[in-house]
């Protein structure tokens, strides 16, 4: 599948009993850091467990558009030989992220400091949302920008050739903004500070820590403080990436909603940054639980065991819960559809520039699919139905989204008529065996087309 060519329509039919067990791909934020750290440092660092989809791909081309040696090695192993803090190379060509927010966003905090000019675009999803969310705390370190209205790509950014150290207060939750400024300011002088006022996933400060920088991190009444050392030689590191939260949530929660399902989904993070979902599909009854817990590399890793829960009951998420699940409401909301009563999300405003208006499209969906939604700028409220209630039988908008796309795919499995999405070629962004690891549960998705 490819989100850049020809639509692929595709159609979950309700089936029998998932059974099994579901090796999800390599978590997306890890790997991406993975490639990133490892060009910035000196030395190789060998990566196990990459994820392989089009987001991390493109990672891959851009850091070798920098400078950086990226082999891969097969099976998912691969490595880099870095190029240091301050090593960047200037690039050739415009360089191409695909979908991926995270990817543009934290490759131009990586340059932002070295005297070099990169220009970035993406497809039309990616050019469609806004950067000045990273762009404007990267010029406070003296980086120059100019992009589309609206600070939109495609956008050429000139690097610092003097950059100064940053103390910067993130206004909305978001761990790709923390992460630019702290990957900014590596080849900063001085100490790079910044401050959120609720924690986001913490990979990076966990990363650059295990590839030799210099940070602390202290909660304070400001919030939570991480402070930088800039200008450190990071040394390679070997990394062996755990198995992606985000993408177990769909066989997860299809196991949830599925009648007579079983299913083991090994080897995942959870890191308490990134856990929100599972936490939550607990609190609504659903059968879900962690085995085999332990850690791995620094981050929490355990298996999960989700059962099929008829009598889930909708609850009111704390809003305080919202970023470490944020990329998890999409199926949230599917499950949340087949539970008694209103599942209340709130503070969740973050969705509405995601790959695509999230709120808006699940909304939208739903609906169609006979699921009572109500939704405002920061928050929307679904209406369960109860298991074997939800009407679908309808084609809905994935919206280059795929997330989207997912979502209702793992809704047309418990739903009385299938779930068509106009097309789910967005799905291999992140999750490009999702077809077959379905299916091999059990599961129904077939391409419209095929």
């Amino acid at each position: 599948m490819s989100g850049h060519g020809t639509p692929i329509p595709m159609t979950s039919r309700p089936c029998g009993p998932l059974r099994g067990e579901a090796h999800v791909p390599g978590d997306k934020s890890i790997s991406h850091r993975s490639l990133i750290l490892g060009a910035l440092s000196v030395g190789e660092t060998r990566v196990t467990g990459l994820l392989e989809g089009e987001d991390v791909l493109d990672t891959a081309k851009a850091m070798r558009a920098f400078g950086a040696t990226v082999t891969d090695h097969g099976g998912g192993e691969w490595s880099v030989q870095g190029v240091g803090v301050g090593g960047f190379a200037e690039p050739e060509n415009v360089i191409d992220c695909g979908n991926s927010g995270t990817g543009v966003r934290l490759i131009m905090g990586a340059m932002a400091t070295t005297p070099i000019t990169a220009t970035f675009t993406g497809d039309a999803s990616l050019n469609g949302r806004p950067m000045g969310r990273v762009t404007d705390p990267l010029a406070l370190f003296g980086t120059q920008t100019v992009g589309r209205q609206g600070g939109r790509l495609p956008m050429t950014l000139v690097g610092a050739a003097d950059p100064v150290p940053v103390r910067y207060v993130v206004p909305v939750p978001s761990a790709q903004v923390k992460s630019a400024v702290l990957l900014a300011g590596l080849n900063a002088p001085g100490q790079t500070v910044v401050i959120e006022k609720e924690a986001t996933r913490d990979h990076t400060e966990r990363m650059l820590q295990g590839f030799g920088a210099t940070l602390t991190v202290e909660d304070t009444d400001e919030g939570r403080v991480i402070t930088l050392d800039g200008q450190p030689e990071l040394t390679g590191q070997t990394i062996i990436v755990p198995r992606d939260p985000s993408s177990a949530a769909f066989p997860v929660c299809a196991a949830i909603i599925t009648p007579g399902s079983d299913v083991l989904v090994p080897n995942i993070g959870l890191n308490p940054t990134r856990a929100g979902l599972f936490t939550t599909l607990i609190e609504m009854g659903a059968d879900l639980t962690y085995e085999n817990m332990r850690e791995e590399g620094g981050e929490p890793v355990a298996d999960l065991r989700a059962k099929f829960s008829p009598d889930l009951k909708g609850i009111a998420v704390p809003p305080a819960r919202a970023a470490s699940m944020i990329d998890e409401y999409p199926v949230l909301s599917v499950v949340a559809a087949f539970a008694q009563g209103v599942t209340d999300m709130q503070g969740v405003k973050e969705l509405r520039v995601k790959e695509s208006d999230r709120i808006d499209a699940m909304a939208k969906g739903l609906r169609a699919a006979g699921v009572t939604v109500d939704e405002g700028p920061d928050w929307w409220k679904v209406t369960g139905l109860g298991h074997g209630n939800v009407p679908g039988g309808v084609t809905v908008a994935s919206v280059l989204d795929h997330r989207i796309a997912m979502a209702f795919m793992v809704m047309g499995m418990a739903t009385q008529k299938p779930m068509t999405v106009d097309d789910g070629s967005p799905i291999a962004t992140s999750f490009p065996i999702f077809e077959p690891l379905m299916a091999g549960l059990g599961a129904q998705v077939v391409r419209a087309n095929a």
